[in-house]
């Protein structure tokens, strides 16, 4: 299979709720707009930030669905979905799906529960997985602090290198430079490595990146792409500055809760997309007000996403 390297900016976008935690899919084709109004060239669908593990099977469906049914007339903007990770059988069922359907990628992560012994292992079960869907581009997220499986990317790349075709590459999502590099190069930099960590883009482009999965690019787009820009010019005092506005950002992000503070943020920017389900912890009022003042003191207006019609608040 011909790898398709992906560049710039793919969004990892939330998945939208009512407020009864029922999905609001009619939501998803003024989301699509956001994006890619504002620069991003993609989206990963139902991953950490998309609430993916939980969701069920059926609800992973429909939010596939409403995101290629979104973009069906726009071949330039590349959807890749998380088929999941601990239930085989239920990665496999959701990958065909998503070949049906037309996307234009799967992923996969670890396994969480029961977790693979070493990197053979993690190899046999991504393997099951990409060869349910043989014509499609695989991706595996490697994302450590979440799944607990931590071996080193590159000693996965070489097990697939010779055994699965249509492994294409990674979403690295952790802070092993090292091993990030070595996956870069690794066979001529035949793999799209995606980096996955917004707080550190600068580093990654250093290294070599030209495309990452974010979920502050659904929100603050703009900031990441006068980043990429500055960097590509050779403006690193600019770039660097960039990057410590990013920083700043995500810092509200532990300050206020986590996870589920991205949804405030989207509220922000003229897209309510609900509540996180539980057990991830939302905001009170309260919070949300304090939020609201800290996000002003911050400039966000300057920077963040705008859907074509409106104007930040």
């Amino acid at each position: 299979m011909q790898i398709k390297h992906l560049q710039g900016l793919i969004a990892a976008p939330f998945t939208p709720m009512h407020p009864d935690g029922s999905l609001h899919l009619e939501l998803i084709p003024a989301y699509y707009t956001l994006l890619k109004a504002n620069g991003n060239t993609g989206a990963f669908i139902c991953g950490s930030t998309g609430e993916g593990v939980s969701l069920t099977i059926e609800e992973k469906k429909r939010v596939a669905e409403a995101w290629a049914a979104a973009i069906i007339d726009d071949k330039d903007f590349n959807i890749i979905t998380l088929v999941g990770g601990t239930c085989l059988q239920d990665a496999v069922e959701l990958a065909q799906h998503a070949h049906r359907i037309g996307l234009f990628a799967v992923a996969f992560t670890g396994p969480s529960y029961f977790k693979p012994a070493n990197v053979q292992v993690l190899a046999d079960c991504c393997a099951e997985v990409a060869e349910a869907v043989p014509e499609m581009p695989f991706y595996y997220y490697h994302i450590p602090v979440l799944t607990g499986v931590n071996f080193n990317m590159i000693d996965l790349l070489k097990e697939v290198e010779d055994r699965i075709h249509n492994f294409v590459g990674i979403k690295y999502t952790h802070e092993d430079f090292m091993d990030f590099m070595s996956c870069l190069h690794f066979k001529c930099s035949k793999y799209d490595m995606l980096w996955g960590r917004d707080e550190n883009l600068l580093s990654a482009l250093v290294l070599g990146a030209k495309g990452g999965v974010g979920s502050t690019y659904n929100y603050a787009a703009p900031l990441y792409s006068n980043l990429i820009n500055a960097y590509n010019r050779g403006d690193m005092e600019e770039a660097r500055s960039l990057q410590q506005k990013s920083i700043d950002m995500i810092g509200l992000l532990g300050k206020y809760g986590g996870i589920a503070t991205g949804k405030a943020f989207m509220k922000l920017v003229g897209l309510d997309c609900g509540e996180f389900r539980l057990p991830v912890r939302n905001m009170s009022p309260e919070q949300f007000r304090l939020f609201k003042e800290d996000v002003v003191a911050l400039g966000f207006a300057e920077y963040c996403s705008r859907a074509p019609e409106t104007k930040y608040a």
